[in-house]
């Protein structure tokens, strides 16, 4: 019997052994097709900047234009505005609080798109500029289109709480790390000569 309370103190003595930590945790398939989209939505609103500056070139370097050259300058503004707010760099989303939600932000896709579409070469002298214009409009009118669809059905806000629990999820994992860590040197310590 006094085996059996020194083996059962000694159990008590010593915490249960745990399950090493993950160090690789699995992704929220959600959050990397946002993360998917958003990188989509970024590039096609750097490709209305390549657009927008090639058509400004074009009407300062003709001199006829200067309106449209201006209009375009506005609109590589606005595109890089866009690009900006895809990164969700906090001090943008601090900048234009509305740009966090997915209907403001599908909006602002959308007059680019439009800006990027204005005001097209009537002479047909560049075809190509005409089609890249046409392209990267069009893709980031769809893009301005799904973030307001998406907007609209609360998908923007799941993502954040999806967001806010994988961090939190994180965060639990690092400080998990820093106990198990912080243990070991309380052991070492305990199990160092002199130290009782």
């Amino acid at each position: 019997m006094a085996k059996d309370m020194e083996a059962g103190e000694a159990s008590h003595d010593t915490p249960p052994n745990l399950p090493p930590s993950k160090t690789r945790r699995s992704q929220d398939p959600f959050l990397v097709v946002c993360r998917c989209f958003r990188f989509v939505a970024g590039a096609v609103a750097l490709l209305c900047v390549v657009a927008n500056i090639l058509a400004a070139i074009r009407s300062f370097r003709n001199g006829s234009d200067i309106f449209g050259g201006i209009f375009r300058c506005y609109a590589v503004a606005l595109a890089i505005f866009v690009a900006a707010a895809e990164t969700e760099w906090s001090y943008i989303l601090k900048f234009g609080r509305v740009f966090e939600y997915w209907v403001g932000r599908g909006m602002l896709q959308i007059f680019v798109a439009v800006m990027t579409r204005a005001f097209p070469d009537v002479n047909w002298d560049r075809r190509d500029l005409i089609l890249l214009q046409e392209f990267a409009s069009y893709l980031l009118l769809a893009c301005g289109v799904i973030y307001i669809i998406s907007g609209l059905l609360c998908i923007g806000f799941l993502k954040r709480v999806r967001q806010q629990r994988d961090i939190s999820r994180a965060e639990a994992a690092r400080d998990l790390r820093e106990l198990e860590q912080r243990k070991q040197e309380l052991e070492a310590l305990l199990m160092q000569p002199g130290s009782a």
